[in-house]
């Protein structure tokens, strides 16, 4: 018989456990102990079982009625839902286990770890930084309880500080974890999906180079003239040969210099296209390295080491501040700019007298590492344009000197290196 609430909330605890029934399987234990907990009775597949639907009186009458009829329902469909209950426990256990955080750690080990694919140190270190400046708002939350706005107010925090390019990577940073979650079957859908166009574009900005010639000249002289540490120094005078990425220079060490067959070898781990880069040295460079070799303590590692730990290699700001020590400012010249100084001066050197073009674009393309997806061709380096890019080294150098010099075949004054 369909009982009312007074007979549950005035049972009391006997010797031993007894059942007050309600109707549809549902009756409500009563311990000795005074503990009243709801059950509901049903066969399934010939088998009695028990499934419990909570205590009274937190779960009430009426609430035990709902999740018993809610189980009827199951069985109707032939479902277990005793099992059901277990798995809904099982399901939500894992997704309050899987975490964005937790997501974010297993796709940065895989990142890391993904054979030729995997990230570049320099890589990894920024979209760790990106992560960062995600994790306070969703670093603790499930990845399948993340709503699309949740994201979006994480991102517009970042760009509200101003740093539009930032808050954009680090919406492409959450739909790359999130798409990881999907693909381990641990989320339905990447909740950033419908979330393009919600941040304010920001503007494209290039590296700051210099591509006049005469101005190159006055800064090849403004850091001939460079007071600081030795070994910036060094590097502030290398980067403009040798046409490789800050990260490259920076991180480079002994073993990957051969002077004597004239070949800088940057592996496939700190190469931004995650692939080997030979690149040749001029005699100039090979001159600069050696120098630099006989200042240097432990020759066994980075050529160009932290000031403060001979383990890590020169910090990425360190060029860059030197530049501006000189003068130059963010919006005059960058490290990273030399490389579009040597693409756009060596695209516009022509033969004299036949105005042809001096240097082909692939062996310039290939100076810089960009591009090229022939794996034959790659393994072998000194197929690859690498007559040419020797020339064109020793020509780059050569011509830079001249610039340098410039003052003995032109007159213009030196800029002041402040």
């Amino acid at each position: 018989m369909k009982l009312t609430d007074a007979p549950f909330r005035n049972a009391k605890p006997r010797e031993k456990p007894y059942k007050l029934s309600d109707s549809g399987g549902l009756f409500l234990l009563v311990q000795p102990t005074g503990g009243k907990f709801w059950r509901l009775k049903y066969r399934i597949h010939g088998k009695e079982k028990k499934l419990a639907l909570g205590a009274y009186p937190e779960t009430g009458l009426a609430k035990a009625r709902e999740l018993r009829d809610a189980a009827k329902a199951e069985l109707a469909a032939g479902k277990d839902p005793s099992r059901e209950k277990k798995l809904a426990k099982a399901r939500q256990k894992q997704q309050a286990s899987h975490t964005f955080a937790a997501v974010a750690a297993d796709y940065f080990d895989k990142r890391n770890n993904d054979g030729n694919k995997a990230w570049a140190k320099g890589t990894a270190a920024k979209n760790d930084w990106l992560y960062r400046q995600l994790a306070p708002a969703l670093g603790n939350v499930p990845v399948a309880e993340i709503e699309p706005l949740e994201v979006l107010q994480a991102c517009q925090k970042i760009e509200a500080r101003g740093n539009r390019e930032t808050a954009m990577r680090a919406m492409q940073l959450a739909s790359s974890i999130f798409r990881y979650a999907v693909a381990t079957a641990r989320l339905r859908s990447d909740p950033t999906r419908d979330l393009k166009g919600a941040l304010r574009t920001p503007k494209t900005k290039h590296h700051a180079a210099i591509l006049e010639p005469l101005k190159l000249g006055q800064l090849l002289r403004a850091i001939d003239g460079y007071s600081g540490h030795y070994g910036t120094k060094f590097a502030l005078e290398l980067a403009p040969h040798v046409f490789l990425r800050p990260g490259e220079l920076r991180q480079a060490r002994w073993s990957e210099i051969d002077l004597d067959e004239g070949v800088w070898m940057i592996p496939a781990e700190r190469a931004k296209m995650r692939r080997p880069h030979h690149a040749p040295l001029s005699r100039q460079v090979r001159e600069m390295l050696q120098g630099l070799r006989a200042l240097t303590v432990r020759q066994d590692g980075f050529v160009f080491p932290s000031i403060r730990s001979h383990t890590r290699p020169m910090s990425e700001n360190t060029l860059n501040a030197a530049l501006r020590r000189l003068g130059y400012t963010s919006e005059e010249v960058t490290t990273h700019g030399f490389r579009a100084t040597a693409s756009t001066l060596l695209n516009q050197a022509r033969d004299p007298e036949t105005g042809r073009s001096l240097w082909s674009a692939d062996a310039i393309e290939k100076a810089l590492a960009h591009g090229g997806d022939d794996k034959v061709r790659r393994a072998y380096h000194r197929g690859d344009h690498w007559d040419e890019r020797v020339e064109m080294a020793q020509w780059w150098s050569d011509y830079l000197d001249q610039l340098r010099k410039g003052a003995d075949i032109m007159k213009f004054p030196d800029r002041e290196a402040g």
